[in-house]
This record gives structure tokens, sequence and C-alpha cells, in this order.
């Protein structure tokens, strides 16, 4: 393995959403990543069609276990995996890695430097760490979802990017880092609380001081990056396409304006709101005059910050993403590339996600099992 984190050993409990993401970023930076996956019925049902396949790109980089977690003896297996890893994780309701004997607990009393990282909705504590949710009602309660979308309609999800992969998988793989080298002064562990509430809220903290400032309004489409301003904003173009601009400093403003002929007098009162919808408008007019590819041609690589709004399809292949192979293709399927970069050790993906199961009988022969264990623990459904 290559990477900076090469030699780290993690179990995953494998899940869906933020689990797998920060075991994602982990695996692609280079640990070893051992996924321990439920031992289900061949042909189970699955709540997305892409698990299990090699279209699961969250699940890249790693080799899978499955254990039937019901048996004791599967139980005994993940503790005995789990004590000799550095890192765990898991994204569980509260209470259920307890159930199955794999709580920190009875972990870090086998493994007193272990770092055992936890991501849920709502944290480990409160009145609602028992309650289902999904991404959308965690940044709801945040206040961020509030804040997205126009006026004129309900707050707009944003995919499940702030919540699931932002507040939550990628601040625990953050904590999880910032744990493993802690410990290596201590020689102690420690549990991870990672809740997608928290990270969710931490990723606000620009529009909290704004908004306790008097920068910020209550509403949406009404504020610097919300859509309210004309010069922070997306457009569409003559063929339906759409561009993006975000020329927020004078000198870039200006720039835009000169570039895409935006010559109306009224465009000079840039920073004041009360008359950002009527510039809207009259940008939105401007910008339905060419094509996206036009627009293209007139300012992409200027200071005039813009872009091309991209589908997925067009992504890969735009001339930067394509020079710094931003993406990459793995078996056919075509994924962001790990990031972010790094001058000496480089990270590179090491092998397509695994189906369930793939590596039980090779994972445990390398981690201490001798044949003829692995052999019975196969014949009892164990594996």
């Amino acid at each position: 393995m290559a990477g900076p984190l090469a030699g780290i050993k993690v179990i995953e409990m494998a899940g869906l959403g933020p689990c797998p993401f920060a075991a994602m970023m982990l695996a692609d930076m280079g640990a070893q990543v051992i996924r321990i996956e439920r031992k289900s019925a061949p042909g189970a049902a699955t709540p997305f069609p892409m698990l299990g396949t090699k279209y699961d790109v969250l699940a890249r980089g790693r080799r899978s276990l499955a254990l039937d977690l019901k048996q004791p003896a599967a139980q005994a297996i993940a503790l005995e995996l789990i004590v000799k890893a550095d890192v765990v994780l898991e994204g569980f309701r509260p209470g259920v890695m307890e159930r199955l004997g794999l709580g920190p607990d009875a972990c870090l009393a086998r493994n007193a430097a272990l770092v055992y990282g936890r991501v849920t909705g709502w944290g480990q504590s409160g009145p609602l760490a028992q309650a289902a949710g999904h991404d959308i009602n965690y940044i709801a309660l945040t206040g961020m979802l509030h804040a997205m979308g126009r006026a004129d309609a309900p707050p707009a999800p944003p995919l499940n990017l702030v919540g699931d992969f932002g507040g939550g998988g990628m601040m625990l793989a953050f904590g999880v880092v910032c744990a493993m080298l802690e410990a290596r002064g201590s020689g102690k562990g420690q549990v991870i609380d990672a809740a997608m509430t928290d990270g969710a809220a931490l990723l606000g903290a620009m529009m909290y001081g704004l908004r306790a400032q008097g920068g910020w309004s209550g509403g949406r489409e009404a504020n610097l990056l919300d859509g309210g301003a004309h010069f922070y904003d997306t457009y569409a173009c003559a063929d339906g396409k759409f561009v993006s601009v975000g020329a927020i400093e004078p000198q870039f403003y200006a720039l835009l304006r000169k570039l895409a002929g935006a010559d109306d007098r009224a465009f000079d009162a840039q920073m004041e709101p009360a008359g950002w919808p009527g510039l809207s408008d009259k940008l939105a007019a401007l910008f339905a005059r060419r094509t996206r590819d036009e627009w293209c041609a007139l300012l992409e690589g200027s200071d005039a910050c813009f872009a091309p709004v991209l589908d997925l399809d067009e992504a890969p292949h735009h001339p930067h993403n394509a020079a710094r192979a931003t993406f990459v293709d793995v078996d056919g399927v075509v994924q962001p590339a790990p990031a972010p970069r790094f001058s000496r050790t480089v990270p590179e993906l090491s092998s397509p996600p695994a189906w369930p199961g793939q590596h039980s009988a090779q994972v445990l022969k390398d981690w201490g099992w001798d044949d003829d264990a692995i052999a019975a623990l196969a014949v009892q459904g164990v594996i």
C-alpha cells in the first residue's frame, strides 16, 4: 500500500453513508482497511442496487470479511480483529456495538491504544440519539438547510454532501487521524463521537459569524453566498445549459462586466442588496443570449470567477479535471480520485470494491487463524 497512512490497520463495520466514506478516505491514503460485513443470504435485498458491486465506489480499496454477527463465534472474531487494529469505525445507532459485545469498553480493555470512531446522525447522547434520521434531517436541525434554496420555494436538499459526507464521514476521518497522532505520545486510545449535526453545524461556522455580525439575513436568496447577489449565482444559457459566476471582489466583478458586456450603469451598485434582484434579472437576460460554450470561450480561464456548470458525465472530461486526473476509471467505473495530493507519499487506489465476503478466508489467515480453524468456521456458517 502507498500513501501517508500505510501501515495503519483499520476495521470497518460496514454500513451506509458516512462510515464507508470515512473508511474510503483512510483506505485511499494507504491504510489497510478490513471491511466486516453482515453475512446475508444470497440474493438478499439491499437498500441501494450498487451495494456489493463494482459500482459501490465508497467501498473501494478494502478487503471484505462477511460474518454472521448473530453467532457468538462471529462476534469473537470481530473482537479479535478489532483489538489487533489501530482503528475501528462504526456507524450504527448508539448501543448496537455494545449489544454485539464490541463496544468501546470491551475493545479498549484489550487494546488501550485503540482509536474507536463512531459516527451517527444525532450523536451518542442527547434527546434524539436513538431516533432514526437521514442527512436531510440532520442538516435541518443545524440551520444549514434553511439557508439553502430559492426564496419562493422550500429549502433545497444539497444532495447528502453536507451531513453524510462533509459533516459526518470527513469529520470522522479527521477525528481518527487526530486521535492516532495523540495516541503516539500518550499510548492511549479514545472514542470519537462524530455526529452529523455537530459536523454540519461546524461547516456553517462562517455563516453563524456573519449572522451574529448582522451580515446574514434570515431569508433565503437574500445574502452574498446563497444566490441573493447577482454576481454569485448560476444562470441559464441559450442552449438550456448553465454557467456559474462568483465575482465578489471589485476587480473580478469589473472584469466580468467588461468581458460579458454588462455595461448598464445599474451594475455599478455592486454591494447594494436592494438592487440585487433587478441586477440578477439583467444578468439572466444577458447570459441567455449565448450558449454555454460561447460563454466559456469568452470567460473561462479569466479572473472573472466563472465556470460552466457541468453534469456528472461532463465533469470527468473537462480539460482541467483531465490534466489533474481528478477522476479515474476503476474497472470501467469513473469515479473521483483520492484527495488531497501529496508530494512524497502519493496515494493510489489499490483495488475496486469487493463483493461481500470476497476475502473472508484470506483475511482470517493473514490475521492469525489457521486453515483448519477457517474451514470449521465456514462449515458452521460463521463466515
